[in-house]
C-alpha cells in the first residue's frame, strides 16, 4: 500500500504539517484512504476499530 493521503485529515502527505495526525493516528482510526482520499466507513468497538474503504477494502487494529 502506497500512502499519498493523511488517514486523519485526507490531505496529502507531501504538503506537511502532519506531526499532529501522527499522534492523534496512534489512538483512533484513521477516516480516509491513505491510497484514494475517500471518507472510510469506521467502527469503533471495545477490542479495537475497523475502518472500509469502498475501494481498498479494510484496515482494523492491531
Amino acid at each position: 500500500m502506497t500512502e499519498v493521503y493523511c488517514g486523519r485529515c485526507g490531505l496529502e502527505l507531501t504538503a506537511g504539517g502532519h506531526d499532529d495526525c501522527g499522534r492523534a493516528l496512534a489512538l483512533e482510526p484513521p477516516r480516509y484512504c491513505a491510497e484514494c482520499r475517500r471518507r472510510m466507513v469506521v467502527q469503533v468497538h471495545p477490542m479495537g476499530w475497523s475502518a472500509r474503504c469502498s475501494v481498498h477494502g479494510e484496515l482494523t487494529s492491531g
